[in-house]
């Protein structure tokens, strides 16, 4: 299947599944500002406090599972395992959706299951739940997820005596899962009393049933929900702004990037053209806007993975601060504010740029990512291809030896990446990197490779200093042999550092947090402006 028709396919998910989820992602986005104001106290009267303190314990415990005892949906990280290892079947999902939710869910299930392991627990409600498993509580799991999803969830955390879940013809959800509670809750007992742990505003008709009412992370319309009814009721943990989190996943620093866009009218002396100006600013608010979306894809594919790894783990769509309905909302508008910019104000040539861009992001994403060597020469194409469209919006020629000096010296710095993804593994004592095609035992060539590429572009750059191109556009070009060593210098710290484990695993996120690179950047600089003028 080609590229183009699994973005289509991407698009008819989107539009699908966010057709009976966007009523609950319009209450999530207006419950946030106020949820976060909201107290942490439990909230009880004095004469109900008994329940929470003594009473209670004799009761069944009932734990709901999506955002309650894990952060995330497992209905929507079923859908970006999907849409990772079986993107064939996206198209298909219209049509199971033809067959319910229940019916939709169990299908899902039958083809892709996230791993237990690597869900986003809730430290807080697990400990809840094994400190009244330890007083002798029955403490069941009960989801409206598919009974094959939980299932595994409860055998993997080994605290729960049932497990109560969708199948392919019941959804269990709201009034369906409150019957199901009263039932199982009923059993050789005279009254139906019982504790229900949820978030959702779907879990009122059973919080006014239950003997204790417990809120994890509710939501505006919960709580005013239950605050209607009188019932007194503890909140555990409270919700928080995703908007936080979504500036942490669109991750700002890697902007820093495109400022290759400017390197073209920078070594053509043409910065001071307003007009090429103009567009090379509108170009690169458009790729500013397009990579956010395409780290923000790459991260939903990777979700599993980034789990396991020590520090992309507290990634947000990795931790579930940032909800998947929300980062897919959150994907579609900065593609169409990218792409409605480049359109409405920029020539169709950089539009075209802007488009090709992001077809190579999505193909390393779904293909190249796990490609040996092919991952690391596509990600080095990245940033030779927005020297491209730099030049493409300034409208000025551009020259090989920008081109070449590029390709080795973004080689280099790929290969950075997956040296320390490698060192990590092997301290982890793994054979490799989860999603990538690289083993531990290529650890000294990819290290070899990596530090040849980097010197190799300051080869590239004594060669365009001593060219004659240089004599034409500066007036002093012998200062320019100063940029040669200051580079020979930040190539090889940035592999000694690699070496010793002390590097970022992210090349451009240690070069904008590091004093060293800025002041070799700040030396560059003065080098070039002396060398003009």
């Amino acid at each position: 299947m080609s590229f183009a028709r699994r973005n289509v396919s991407i698009g008819s998910l989107a539009l699908s599944l966010l057709d009976y989820h966007l009523a609950e992602i319009r209450a999530y986005r207006a419950d946030c500002a106020e949820c976060n104001r909201m107290s942490r106290e439990p909230v009880t009267t004095p004469e109900d406090a008994h329940r929470f303190e003594a009473g209670h314990r004799d009761l069944p415990l009932y734990v709901d599972l999506d955002g309650t005892l894990i952060r995330s949906d497992l209905l929507w990280e079923s859908l970006c395992l999907l849409a990772r290892e079986r993107p064939s079947l996206l198209a298909r999902l219209p049509v199971w959706l033809l067959a319910g939710k229940a019916g939709f869910k169990a299908r899902l299930a039958s083809q892709v299951a996230p791993d237990p392991a690597t869900l986003p627990y809730r430290p807080e409600v697990l400990a809840y739940v094994e400190s009244e498993r330890r007083h002798g509580r029955r403490v069941v799991l009960a989801s409206a997820s598919n009974r094959v999803l939980v299932a595994a969830v409860a055998d993997h955390l080994a605290l729960f005596d049932g497990v109560l879940a969708s199948d392919g013809s019941t959804n269990l959800s709201g009034d369906e899962k409150r019957v199901r509670i009263e039932a199982d809750a009923g059993s050789g007992r005279a009254a139906t009393t019982f504790e229900y742990m949820g978030n959702s505003r779907a879990d009122l008709p059973i919080w006014r049933r239950a003997e204790v009412v417990t809120l994890v992370s509710p939501s505006r319309a919960a709580q005013r929900g239950i605050a209607a009814t009188g019932r007194p009721h503890e909140i555990i943990a409270t919700q928080q702004s995703p908007w936080r989190a979504a500036l942490r996943a669109i991750r700002m620093y890697q902007w820093a990037k495109n400022a290759l866009l400017f390197a073209p009218l920078l070594l053509a002396h043409q910065l001071g053209d307003l007009a090429r100006l103009r567009d090379v600013l509108l170009t690169f608010a458009g790729f500013c806007a397009t990579a956010s979306a395409g780290y923000l894809l790459n991260d939903l594919l990777d979700i599993e993975a980034d789990r396991q790894h020590i520090r992309k783990r507290e990634r947000p769509l990795a931790s579930g601060m940032l909800p998947i309905p929300f980062a897919i909302l959150l994907i579609v508008g900065l593609l169409g504010g990218g792409f409605g910019a480049s359109l409405l104000l920029l020539p169709s040539a950089c539009t075209a740029m802007l488009a090709a861009y992001l077809l190579l992001t999505l193909s390393y994403s779904f293909y190249f990512k796990q490609r040996l060597m092919l991952d690391v020469l596509l990600l080095a194409g990245l940033y030779t291809h927005r020297v491209l469209t730099g030049g493409v919006a300034a409208a000025v020629p551009l020259s090989p030896w920008l081109l070449a000096f590029s390709t080795f010296f973004f080689l280099s710095l790929a290969l950075v990446k997956r040296y320390v993804e490698l060192l990590a593994a092997r301290t982890r004592e793994r054979e490799n990197v989860s999603r990538r095609a690289y083993e531990v035992g290529d650890l000294s060539l990819v290290e070899t490779m990596g530090v040849a590429c980097g010197y190799i572009s300051v080869l590239v750059l004594c060669l365009f200093v001593n060219s004659d191109e240089v004599s034409k556009l500066y007036r002093t070009p012998d200062l320019l042999w100063l940029m040669c060593p200051i580079m020979l210098y930040w190539i090889s710290r940035v592999w000694l550092l690699a070496r010793r484990g002390e590097l970022h695993d992210d090349p451009v996120l240690f070069a904008t947090t590091d004093r060293n690179s800025y002041f070799a950047g700040a030396l560059i600089g003065a080098v070039v402006m002396a060398a003009t003028w």
